[in-house]
This record gives C-alpha cells, structure tokens and sequence, in this order.
C-alpha cells in the first residue's frame, strides 16, 4: 500500500525513531488524508474522529501544523521540529523539499496560497506568504519574508527578500550547442 510506504521513507528521513516529532507529525499528517480520502461519508467521519484527536495533541506537543488539505511532494522533511511550522491548506509542495522550524507557508490575509517547487529549502524563521510561486531548487535563508514568486535556481535572503538569481552550483547544467 502506497501509505505505508510513503510512512516508512518519512520513518527512514527522520532519523529512524517513532518518537521523532517530525515523523510523528508527518504520520499525522498522512492519516489525515487519508481520512478525508475516504468516500463512505459514516466511514470518513469515523476515521476523522481519531484525526481530531491526534491532530490536538500534535500541535499541543510538537507544534507542527500540516492540515490534510496540503499537497505534499514526495520526501518532504522536516529539518528540525523544535519550534512550529504552519502550513496553510491550501498550499502545494513539491518534491524533495525541506523545511526548518519557526515556518510560516500560508496566506498573506487575502486569497491564494504558496506553490512550492522541487528541491526547496526554506531556513529557519522564514515566512512564505500569498499566492506566489517559489521555482525549483530555491534556498530561502534564515529569517526570510517571501512575498513574492522567486524564479528556480534562485537564493532569497532577507526581510524584505532580495532574490539573487542564477545560482550555477544548483542549476542543472544545460547543454552547449558544441555538446550535442
């Protein structure tokens, strides 16, 4: 089954412990949606009785907030579940992102919410707000106010972000016309 699977990569990605909040989140998190997944309307709101529940705990203890309605890419970390992260949604993630604590990714008190390419890192203290797209393989320093869509390959420092584009280091090499 393709949840189990997916909860055993987490298990693996997160230091190989059932005690891990940020594995115990992302768990969370997967029953979630799996619960609104479920198409017999009794059925699923008896599996979101449970969700309820553990969804209380979760942000008492370890104060992730990942809403079932996220859609999360695949091998999704969370770097450091030490301080809160917040994710809005309706909010889109790519693959392979990773995220340190004392995140926001949400709206900015109007309509629309981030969409997060592959391979992002997003620094500790940092904010994404609004309907923005941030592109493939961008790195969001520590304290950073994403308000704005970020073009791939970019880094982003500050508050108010500066965007510093074409980072060579993570940008795929492209072919020289002599090459092909």
């Amino acid at each position: 089954m393709v949840m189990f699977e997916t909860l055993r990569d987490d298990y693996r990605r997160h230091g190989r412990s059932l005690t891990e909040p940020a594995f115990v989140s992302l768990a969370v998190y997967r029953y979630g949606r799996w619960a609104i997944g479920v198409k017999n309307p009794l059925l699923r709101w008896l599996a979101g009785k449970p969700y309820a529940l553990m969804k209380i705990l979760i942000l008492n203890v370890t104060k992730v907030w990942i809403p079932p309605q996220v859609r999360l890419g695949k091998d999704f970390h969370i770097i450091h579940a030490e301080g809160s992260l917040s994710i809005h949604p309706e909010v889109v993630i790519g693959d392979r992102c990773g995220v340190m604590h004392n995140v926001t990714i949400g709206t900015n008190m109007g309509p629309g919410a981030p969409v997060i390419g592959d391979d992002v890192f997003i620094g500790v203290n940092s904010c994404v707000l609004g309907p923005i797209t941030i592109g493939d393989r961008v790195r969001i320093g520590a304290n950073t106010a994403v308000t704005t869509n970020v073009p791939p390959d970019s880094v982003v420092i500050g508050s108010p972000a500066k965007i510093y584009p074409s980072l060579p280091i993570f940008a795929a090499r492209k072919k020289a016309p002599a090459d092909e």
